[in-house]
């Protein structure tokens, strides 16, 4: 039997115990906020019934997990598709912004300033001769 090595037993407990955290803030505010919302996507309008509710997630608005206000106003429902792609499109942004090519809020800081057709009509008098 081999000895297990300290640093990969601290960091399985630290991974368990921010799991463990997780969880149990789920459980409480999932709880809340399908008490307070219909249990309808927000974004593509799916319904859900007690058989497929498990597919139904709750989204923090601003993406705060620890910003949990009782009256749920920093919560939606979201189907698991329609988070996934929430938080896809966060993501996409983020990069964007890294790369230099927004300004976070969707739009470009600069227009696009390529001119592919500038000589064309140049090109098609040249072919009709």
């Amino acid at each position: 039997m081999t000895a297990e090595n300290p640093k990969s037993a601290r960091t399985d407990r630290l991974i368990a115990e921010a799991i463990r955290n997780s969880q149990s803030r789920e459980v409480g505010y999932r709880e809340r906020a399908l008490k307070i919302y219909p249990w309808v996507c927000g974004r593509c309008s799916r319904e859900f019934t007690r058989e497929n509710l498990q597919q139904l997630t709750v989204h923090h608005k601003d993406h705060n997990h620890d910003n949990n206000p009782s009256d749920g106003s920093n919560w939606e429902l979201l189907c698991l598709y329609c988070h996934d792609n929430e938080h896809a499109r966060l993501l996409d942004a983020e990069a964007a912004c890294q790369a230099g090519a927004g300004d976070g809020g969707g739009r470009s800081k600069s227009r696009a300033s390529a001119q592919p057709f500038a000589h064309l009509k140049d090109l098609l008098k040249r072919g009709d001769g």
